[in-house]
C-alpha cells in the first residue's frame, strides 16, 4: 500500500496526463469526430478512477494532519507539564506569572504564582537584572541550570546535582603528589654520631608517619632528606585548612632536642599527568627552598601559588662551599661576555647599589667592562650622598649610565646580572630583560611567584643579611689581580649596615665576616655614617607619622598618613624602623601616601610575626622580618581595612603555642 508521501505524489503527473490526453483528442476531431468521440469515452473511465482517487488522498491527508496536529500539541503539553525541567514565566517586577509542576514541587509547594522572586529564590534576581544566559545555582539543597530568556522573561531550570556531584567527586580524588624535604638535614647530622643520627631519623619518620596516617596519605622515603607523598585532592583541602600542621609539628619536636630541623614541601596539582605533577611538585619545592625553607608551596593550574608556613627566619649555612661554586661559575659567565651590565631595583636603596658597584668590580677583575643601570631621578638622599662621593672618582662614575644609555650597549654577548632583585615588574629597566639573553640573579629576598624569567644562573640565599653580604663573598673568590679600592669596599659595607639596621637585625656569623674583610680593604665606617645622615625636616616628618600610631592586636603598631601627605619609602620604611624600636611593639606597620594613585606600606617585625606573609596577602613581599607592598587606585582606610584583615587572617592561621 503506497505512504502518504507516495500517494500525495501521484496527483501532479494525473493533472499533466489529463492535459496531453485532451490535446490529443482535440487534434484527433479536427481530423474525424467519431473517432474521437469513441477515444473520449474511453479516456473518461480512466479519469473518473483517478478523481475518485485524489478525494481519497486528499481525506486521508486532512485526517493525517489534523492527527498529527493533535498528537503535536498532546505532546507539547506533556512536556511543559510532565517532563522534569523547571519553566518559570514573572513580570518585570520579579513576581512570578506562571510555573509548570515539576519547578513547583522543587519548592515543596502547590503553586507559585504570585510570589516575589526575593521571597522564593533571591539568588535568581541578580542573574536577571544583569541578563546572564545560564548559571548554576542552589534552590533547596539541590544544583539547578538556569536558562534565562530576557525578552520572554522566562526562565529554564535543569536539575544538575548529580552531574555536579560527579565533577565534585572527580575533582576530590584527582592525584596529587607532594615532595618533603628536611632542609638543613645535611649540616645538621654532619657531626651526628651514628646513635645520635638513627634516633633523629626515627624521631622524624615517626611524626611523618603518624600524620601520613592521620590524614590518608601514602608516604615512602626516597634519602635521607627527601620522602614522597602521594594523596588526593580532597585531603590536599583539609591540610590546606589546617594550615599544614605539620610543619610545626616537626619544627617543635625536633627543636625539644636541641636539634632545630625544618620541613619544607612542595605540591604538584591541578593536572591528570603524573611526570607533570611530579615536575610541578619540583618547582614548588624549589620555590618553597628559594624562600628560605620551613613551608608548603603549591602551584596552581591558574599561575598562582599558595604559600603556608614560612614562620622561621631561613638557618645560616655554615659552608662557603655554596659561595666559592657560585663565584666560580660567575667568573666563567663573565669571561664569555663581551661586557656586563649591572641592574637593581626601582627606587634602588644602599644595598643595591652597593651590590651593584661589588659586580661591576667582579667585572673588571675578569677584564669586562661592567655599568651599572641608575635612574638618576630615583634615588633618595643617602643614595644621593653617596652618589656625590662618587661623582669624585671618575673612573666609577664613568660607568654608572641610564637605562636608555644600557639598551643601547647591549649586545647579544652582553651579560646582565640583577641585583637585590628578582621581580621582573621591579627592576630599572624591564626592556632590558627581554633584550640581553644572558641574566644572572643575585638576591637576598625570599623568593616570590614572580620570577625572571630563564636566568642562567640564580644565587638567592633568603639567610643573609644582604645582597651586598653575598656580593662581598663572591669577590672573595675572584682573581686577586688587583684590589678593592676604598669607596668600592664603603658602598658594599654601607648595603650591609642599611640592611641590618647596623648590625641588629638579620644578622649571622657570616655577615660581620664579610664586614670584617671590607674593613680589611680598607672600608670607611665614617664615610657610611655620613651617606646615612638625615635632615631636620625628614626627622620632623617622620615623628609626625609616629604620632598617629595606634596598636591593634598586642605589640602591633598601625602608624597611617594624612590624606593630604605623600612621603616616600625610605621614610616609611624608616618610620616602621623607628616604631619597632619602641618598647612594647613586636612588629610595626606604616601606611601612607607614595604618589597621587599609589599607597606604600612598609611591614618590620622582631621576627615572631612574619610581616612577609601578611604583605603577600597585599600583593607585596620581602623578608620575615622586612616586608612591603604598594596599592594602587585605593584609599588610605581601604589600605587599613585591609591590612587588618590580613593581620588577623595571619593569626587565625598560626598556631597557637
Amino acid at each position: 500500500m503506497p505512504s502518504y508521501l507516495e500517494k500525495r505524489s501521484i496527483r501532479y503527473p494525473i493533472f499533466g496526463l489529463m492535459g496531453i490526453t485532451v490535446v490529443l483528442l482535440g487534434i484527433l476531431a479536427y481530423y474525424n469526430w467519431l473517432f474521437a468521440l469513441i477515444g473520449l469515452l474511453l479516456a473518461v473511465l480512466p479519469f473518473y478512477y483517478l478523481f475518485q482517487l485524489i478525494q481519497k488522498h486528499r481525506k486521508e491527508t486532512e485526517e493525517y494532519i489534523s492527527t498529527l496536529s493533535y498528537r503535536v500539541k498532546k505532546v507539547g503539553e506533556e512536556a511543559l507539564m510532565e517532563m522534569p525541567i523547571g519553566i518559570m514565566l514573572i513580570n518585570d517586577d520579579y513576581y512570578i506569572e506562571w510555573t509548570n509542576p515539576f519547578l513547583a514541587s522543587c519548592f515543596d509547594e502547590d503553586t507559585l504564582v504570585g510570589r516575589s522572586l526575593y521571597d522564593v529564590a533571591d539568588s535568581l534576581v541578580p542573574l536577571i537584572k544583569q541578563e546572564v544566559e545560564t548559571e548554576i545555582i542552589t534552590l533547596h539543597d539541590r544544583k539547578f541550570r538556569v536558562i534565562h530568556k530576557p525578552e520572554e522573561r522566562l526562565l529554564y531550570f535543569f536539575d544538575v546535582t548529580e552531574q555536579t556531584e560527579i565533577e565534585k567527586m572527580y575533582q576530590e580524588e584527582r592525584t596529587v603528589i607532594a615532595i618533603i624535604f628536611l632542609d638543613n638535614y645535611d649540616e645538621l647530622t654532619q657531626g651526628m654520631d651514628d646513635q645520635t643520627k638513627s634516633s633523629l631519623n626515627s624521631l622524624v619518620t615517626q611524626i611523618l608517619n603518624k600524620w601520613a596516617q592521620d590524614n590518608g596519605v601514602f608516604l615512602k622515603r626516597v634519602s635521607s632528606e627527601r620522602f614522597i607523598a602521594v594523596f588526593n585532592e580532597h585531603i590536599l583541602q583539609l591540610l590546606e585548612k589546617g594550615k599544614f600542621t605539620i610543619l610545626d609539628d616537626v619544627r617543635e619536636t625536633t627543636s625539644k632536642q636541641n636539634v632545630p630541623l625544618t620541613l619544607s614541601v612542595g605540591v604538584g596539582t591541578g593536572v591528570s599527568s603524573l611526570p607533570e605533577l611530579g615536575s610541578l611538585a619540583q618547582s614548588s619545592l624549589d620555590l618553597a627552598l628559594g624562600r628560605g625553607g620551613d613551608q608548603v608551596a603549591i602551584k596552581q593550574t591558574n599561575g598562582k601559588v599558595k604559600f603556608f608556613g614560612g614562620k622561621t627566619n631561613p638557618v645560616e649555612k655554615r659552608t662557603r662551599v655554596r659561595a666559592r661554586v657560585i663565584s666560580h661559575a660567575l667568573k666563567e659567565l663573565i669571561s664569555e661576555s663581551d661586557k656586563v651590565i649591572i641592574m637593581g631595583h626601582k627606587s634602588p636603596d644602599m644595598d643595591a647599589i652597593g651590590a651593584a658597584i661589588g659586580i661591576q668590580k667582579v667585572a673588571r677583575l675578569n677584564q669586562r667592562e661592567g655599568y651599572v643601570v641608575v635612574n638618576f631621578n630615583e634615588l633618595d638622599t643617602g643614595v644621593r650622598r653617596m652618589m656625590k662621593e662618587i661623582e669624585r672618582n671618575e673612573e666609577l662614575f664613568s660607568k654608572f649610565i641610564t637605562p636608555e644609555q644600557a639598551m643601547e650597549i647591549a649586545t647579544d654577548d652582553t651579560l646582565l646580572v640583577v641585583v637585590d632583585t628578582h621581580k621582573p615588574s621591579m627592576v630599572i629597566e624591564e626592556k632590558l630583560l627581554h633584550k640581553i639573553e644572558h641574566v644572572v640573579v643575585i638576591d637576598h629576598h625570599r623568593r616570590a611567584e614572580e620570577f625572571i624569567h630563564n636566568p642562567l644562573l640564580v644565587y638567592m640565599e633568603p639567610y643573609a643579611s644582604s645582597t651586598a653580604e653575598l656580593v662581598t663573598e663572591l669577590l672573595e673568590y675572584q682573581p686577586k689581580n688587583g684590589r678593592i679600592e676604598m669607596l668600592e669596599a664603603t658602598a658594599l659595607l654601607a648595603g650591609i649596615i642599611v640592611d641590618t639596621k647596623s648590625f641588629s637585625l638579620r644578622t649571622g656569623s657570616r655577615t660581620f665576616d664579610a664586614a670584617s674583610y671590607l674593613r680589611g680593604q680598607g672600608a670607611d665606617t665614617v664615610l657610611v655614617q655620613k651617606f646615612l645622615k638625615e635632615d631636620v625636616d625628614t626627622y620632623i616628618k617622620r615623628a609626625k607619622l609616629i604620632e598617629t600610631v595606634q596598636f591593634y592586636r598586642e605589640g602591633i603598631a598601625i602608624a597611617k598618613g594624612q590624606p593630604d601627605q605623600i612621603f616616600d619609602q625610605v621614610l616609611i620604611a624608616q618610620t616602621a624602623d623607628t616604631l619597632l624600636t619602641m618598647d612594647g611593639v613586636v612588629a610595626s606597620f606604616v601606611i601612607s601616601n607614595r604618589s597621587e594613585n599609589m599607597i606604600g606600606v612598609s611591614a618590620r617585625s622582631l621576627g615572631d610575626i612574619n610581616v612577609q606573609v601578611i604583605m603577600e596577602n597585599l600583593e607585596g613581599g620581602g623578608h620575615l622580618t622586612n616586608a612591603a607592598t604598594q596599592l594602587h587606585d585605593a584609599t588610605l582606610d581601604d589600605v587599613e581595612v585591609r591590612l587588618k584583615e590580613a593581620i588577623d587572617e595571619y593569626f587565625e592561621g598560626r598556631k597557637k603555642e
